[in-house]
């Protein structure tokens, strides 16, 4: 019996140890397996990581990126991303039947409205969201709970003062529901409670603001996992290389937010659409515009581009021909020059216009052959005094020959 009790003590001793060693190896083995913080996850699935996932291997692209103005098209508000003043005097939208005062209250930033000649009080408007890079403007979220809305009053870079917002009245209006097709062209994702994109309800701390890394090379959390444990395999896995695409599905990626509103919703929600997908199977514009001058050079440079006889005539140009995403370019013609001179060069195509015509425009064929013209949709009111709306100008994408 003695014998039989010491073979069982040593049976459970040597159990013991083996699980003991089981559980010792499953944790240091799990140690060594690298998850990223995942953010949010798509309705797809795949999860996004956020675009500081990719510092430690594109460390260059990211601090270039970071100063362009699609990384900076949304950010949550505070006094670095908000570009209007709140100083006195500097911080007041009078119109003829509201005036708004900009003010800020315990480091929150607010929209005060006092309507003329009635005695009602308007509760603040927090400012919760900004939209917009401050090239051209911005205009402001607020939060109600998780219902996002947009507030009447906007910053306009040109005139450096507080407007009223687009498509709002010159009377106060309540704050207008800003939507996921709202939010599609200037955040990477926004997880909606909504199944298609009618509402303005969002999780709040489910938005990736800024249009960043994995808005174009889709979710990214495999990726990062995959060559953090293998940091010797150089071929990128688990990414969407935009090279690897196909001249259509390149100008899809932009197209989601510059081929016009795509207000018809076929499946899904404004974020299903994933790189490498066809766009029109998930939206698509509710009228087809038959005229290219009928086409606004906001929101539609696809359109534009397409409509153009450069792009007609060759099957490489889109729109990475002429811009690099990753860079802020804005104001450089001489880059952009060079784009043109790299396919109309003297062996192919000389410029017909004198050298009088040549000499005014600096030899700058955008100057020229894309001029900036004048929005038929963004357009805001600066002030009471300006009884007509001035509208954003915006360099057109039909590449032609315009009048003198």
């Amino acid at each position: 019996m003695l014998i039989i009790n010491a073979f069982k003590r040593i049976i459970v001793a040597i159990v013991a140890i083996f699980v003991a060693t089981i559980i010792i190896y499953c944790k240091n083995n799990k140690s060594d397996f690298y998850t990223p913080i995942v953010l949010v996850t798509h309705s797809n699935g795949e999860q996004f990581a956020g675009s500081e996932t990719c510092i430690k291997c594109h460390e260059d692209i990211y601090n270039s990126h970071i100063e362009t103005a699609h990384f900076n098209s949304s950010a949550k508000a505070n006094s670095s991303t908000i570009k209007g003043s709140f100083l006195e005097h500097s911080n007041v939208l009078e119109l003829e039947q509201v005036i708004f005062t900009m003010d800020i209250k315990d480091s929150f930033f607010y929209q005060n409205t006092k309507v003329k000649n009635r005695l009602i009080d308007i509760a603040p408007e927090k400012f919760d969201l900004v939209i917009g890079s401050g090239v051209r403007g911005q205009s402001f979220g607020t939060w109600r709970d998780s219902a996002l809305f947009q507030l009447q009053t906007s910053y306009y870079t040109p005139s450096n003062s507080w407007v009223l917002s687009p498509g709002f009245p010159n009377y106060y209006d309540d704050p207008r529901p800003l939507r996921d097709a709202c939010l599609k062209c200037h955040t990477t994702f926004a997880q909606s409670l909504h199944e298609n994109s009618t509402g303005n309800l969002f999780k709040r701390n489910q938005i990736i603001y800024g249009i960043d890394c994995e808005r174009c090379h889709n979710p990214s959390a495999k990726h990062v996992a995959f060559h953090i444990e293998n940091p010797n395999i150089e071929e990128a896995k688990f990414i969407m290389d935009i090279k690897s695409l196909s001249r259509q599905q390149r100008l899809d990626v932009c197209a989601q937010c510059h081929s016009g509103k795509r207000e018809l919703v076929l499946k899904g929600n404004a974020f299903s659409f994933m790189t490498g997908e066809n766009l029109d199977d998930f939206s698509r514009n509710a009228e087809v515009i038959a005229k290219d001058k009928d086409l606004d050079v906001h929101g539609n440079q696809y359109g534009l581009l397409v409509a153009s006889e450069c792009f007609k005539k060759t099957e490489k140009l889109d729109c990475n021909t002429c811009h690099n995403s990753h860079k802020n370019e804005r104001g450089n013609a001489n880059n952009f020059n060079l784009k043109c001179i790299s396919c109309h060069s003297n062996d192919a195509t000389e410029c017909n216009a004198s050298h009088t015509e040549t000499g005014k425009m600096n030899n700058n064929c955008i100057a020229c052959h894309m001029p900036v013209s004048p929005s038929k949709s963004m357009k805001v009111q600066l002030s009471q005094k300006d009884s007509l709306e001035t509208s954003f100008y915006i360099r057109t994408h039909l590449i032609g020959i315009y009048p003198k």
